[in-house]
């Protein structure tokens, strides 16, 4: 039995991002000059040595299809897979209708693989994490579910994400979509615990959970907003992992909680700016953990301007996108 199956959820029409997105998915755009926005979560499965990848794919996937082909290409002569896995409409004539049906739509896949566990994470956010250290606190606490959460400040929770309610040993009391006044962490009232949208879930406790959603009329079939508050209600064992004290080799301390969801262009703007300072916020040259990408055989950027009198090329914090 395969221990960990890890999903991707790499189907949404990113809309916010256009133009960027008229003719590529979102985690297929471009990222840091050398990257995809999908690099990231998939870096940070292979640095924590899972191997067993499925991308579930959607809307626009050919650039993405072709990265993942191309760029991802694991053993399979020793079981390890990066697969794209496309729409199939297999439950009926209709694209995803959230998350949670992403999944569900997706079930083969896990009955196929047959995992003791399954990490559900996004593909279109900017961080590193050791995914290893949240599966071992998953484990530790024989969880149902455990949601990665990030510490953030209460008034920039507020009406922007998804905030979990817990107790002092972590487990999950209460959620809340997207509230005006988000409840504060026990022994912080500063600071609320926002949801990353990042899952380990116990295979036969995820597998019941979506056939439940599935069954509700009114359900919009998301994990944030309808898997999470159902179990809760039910006082199913379920915890939150604190990102901030998520461990990776070689990483200091200003960029351990580093994590942004660059679903609009301004963030996505802002996000780039910030790789190109002179001490970014994330460390891309440390090689203990790597960002992998899809390395093409193009020339090095190169800047001219050397005309009569002296005048020549120059850049300044900047960084080259890859033609």
């Amino acid at each position: 039995m395969l221990e960990v199956l890890g999903m991707i959820l790499a189907g949404g029409r990113g809309e916010r991002l256009m133009p960027l997105t008229q003719d590529r998915a979102k985690p297929a755009v471009p990222f840091g000059g050398a990257y995809r926005i999908i690099d990231f979560v998939l870096s940070n499965f292979i640095n924590s040595h899972f191997y067993h990848i499925k991308v579930l794919t959607q809307f626009m996937s050919d650039s993405l299809n072709q990265h993942l082909s191309r760029g991802w290409s694991l053993s399979s002569s020793i079981g390890q897979f990066v697969d794209p896995v496309p729409a199939q409409m297999r439950t009926g004539k209709h694209w995803f209708e959230g998350t949670a049906d992403a999944v569900f739509q997706n079930l083969h896949v896990i009955w196929d693989t047959n995992p003791e566990h399954v990490a559900i994470f996004g593909g279109d956010h900017i961080y590193k994490m050791n995914v290893t250290e949240m599966f071992r606190f998953h484990q530790k606490r024989r969880a149902t579910l455990t949601v990665a959460c990030l510490p953030v400040p209460i008034e920039e929770a507020a009406g922007r994400f998804g905030v979990m309610e817990v107790d002092e040993k972590s487990h999950i009391i209460g959620f809340e979509e997207k509230p005006m006044n988000p409840k504060p962490m026990p022994g912080r009232p500063d600071m609320a615990l926002v949801s990353m949208g990042s899952y380990f879930w116990e295979t036969q406790a995820l597998r019941q959970a979506l056939f439940l959603d599935q069954e509700k009329e009114n359900s919009t079939h998301d994990f944030g907003r309808d898997l999470i508050p159902d179990l809760v209600s039910r006082g199913e064992n379920i915890f939150a992992y604190d990102y901030s004290l998520n461990w990776i080799p070689g990483e200091g301390e200003r960029e351990k909680t580093y994590w942004r969801d660059v679903g609009t262009i301004d963030s996505y703007f802002d996000a780039n700016m910030e790789v190109r300072q002179v001490h970014p916020p994330i460390n891309l040259y440390n090689y203990q953990w790597p960002i992998r990408t899809l390395m093409k055989p193009y020339p090095p950027a190169k800047f001219v301007f050397a005309e009569k009198g002296g005048r020549f090329g120059k850049a300044v914090d900047s960084i080259s996108e890859t033609p």
